[in-house]
Parts: C-alpha cells; structure tokens; sequence
C-alpha cells in the first residue's frame, strides 16, 4: 500500500495534530506504534481520523506515547501532498477561588457580637441590588435560585407592594441583610437607585457589618473600574464564565456553610 508516513514521535495527551492536504480527498489516519506496525502489515489496526475531504484535518491525541500520522488514496489513482504541524492542546479550563475559602466571605464565630447583631435577629441573608434591565436575564432566576437554596432574599418583587415606601424599604432591607450580591452592567451604571443602594452596600462592607459579592454582567474589568475602582478589586463572579446556577449555587455554599 502506497500511504505517506509522519512519525511523530513521543507526544503528550491534548496535542493537536493538523494535517493539510492538497489536491484529492484522502484517508488520515492517526495511531499508536502498534497499529501504525498492524496497518503497515496490512493487519487490522485501529485508528482516530478517517476520510478528510475538506482541509486542514485536525486530530487530537487521545494520551502521551509514540504516534504515527498515514496518508493514503485508499487505493485509488492519484497523488495528494500533505504537510502536518503539531499544536498545543486546550488548556486547563478556567478555574477561580471558591468562594467558600476566601476568608473575607465567611464570618465563622460571631457569638461575640450584641445580640442586636446576632444570626437569629438579622432578617434577611441577601440583599440584591440591580437595574430592572437586568431583571429577565439574571436577576430574577438568581433570586429565585437562592430562594429555593433556602436563603432569605431581599429582592424589590419579593419585598415591595404597593404604597410602600422605597426608600425606606431599601434602607431595611440593607439595613438587616448578611451578604449584598451588586449585579454590575451598563444599565446599573446609568441609574440613581442603584448608585444610593451601592453606597449603603459599600459603607456596611467596609465597616463590616456586610459581605458585598459584584456580579459582572456584559462588563469589562476597564467598565468597572471607570465606575468604581474599588468595586473592580473586588472578589467578583462575571456572568460570562458562570451561569446563574453556578453563582447561586457558590453562594448558598458559603451563607450555609457559615
């Protein structure tokens, strides 16, 4: 059998092996030392890849050994000219800090406070601010999930009725939460509610009276730190690496855990 023949050599697992052909269609077989010995043989042989009819072919390598690339026609006249690069494979996926251990996240012992401060008299376990643009998106089903974890949430839908006085809502609500979750986006940029809710947020946090967690949704790092320097050095979850499930999920982890 007419095939052209690249050895390898000894490759890692997750390497990524682009073969370009040009001219016809041809088989691309990638396999181990012992198959590439059985498919020389003309044995049966196993082997990742297959018929590429489209080019550049990329294969990956399944785990770290000597591996061989075959090119061949399947019999068929004709001549294909290939060349092949070897590429680094994916990185690890991206992984943060848990929540769970940061230790600013978690107030351990606090049998030491007033029993005006205590667990038992605080109301509330989260307090949400955002922009009513972001309700649909993430607002609500985060509120919700946290709801279900068990977790008493301070959210407008949940709180507010009619005749009731915001402010004064807001004030109770940031007054007795235990941990405030900011949804940071363009449309919180632009409001006045939540820049008075974030004031509150960021005064109780320093003082820490509160745990306050950004969440960035469809922001840079450069957006944040525009609005407010100090929330960007935050330990933060961003939208575009967890779902909301996720983010709920973290956060029930560490208020339960407390």
């Amino acid at each position: 059998m007419n095939f052209t023949h690249y050895d390898l050599g000894n490759r890692s697992g997750g390497e990524i092996v682009e073969v370009t052909l040009s001219g016809n269609a041809a088989n691309v077989r990638l396999m181990d030392s012992s198959n590439f010995q059985s498919f020389r043989a003309g044995r049966k042989h196993r082997y990742f890849g297959g018929h590429a009819k489209q080019s550049p072919v990329r294969l990956q390598i399944p785990h770290s050994g000597h591996w061989h690339i075959a090119i061949d026609l399947g019999g068929y006249k004709g001549t294909v000219r290939s060349s092949i690069q070897i590429l680094p494979g994916a990185l690890p996926a991206l992984r943060e800090i848990p929540l769970s251990t940061v230790p600013s996240l978690v107030h351990g012992d606090r049998s030491d406070l007033p029993p005006s401060e205590s667990e038992e008299t605080r109301e509330y376990d989260v307090f949400i601010s955002h922009a009513t643009e972001d309700k649909d998106e993430i607002v609500r089903p985060l509120a919700h999930a946290l709801q279900e974890g068990g977790l008493r949430v301070w959210y407008d839908e949940f709180e507010l009725k009619i005749g009731d006085s915001l402010r004064r809502k807001i004030d109770a609500g940031l007054a007795n939460s235990r941990f405030g979750i900011v949804v940071l986006s363009q449309s919180f940029f632009s409001k006045g509610w939540t820049n008075y809710e974030l004031d509150g947020l960021v005064t109780r946090s320093v003082t820490g009276e509160q745990i306050l967690l950004p969440i960035w949704h469809k922001v840079s790092k450069q957006e944040v730190v525009k609005y407010s320097p100090s929330l960007a050095d935050k330990l933060a979850r961003n939208t575009a690496m967890h779902t909301v499930e996720e983010i709920a999920t973290e956060i029930i982890e560490v208020i339960r855990g407390e």
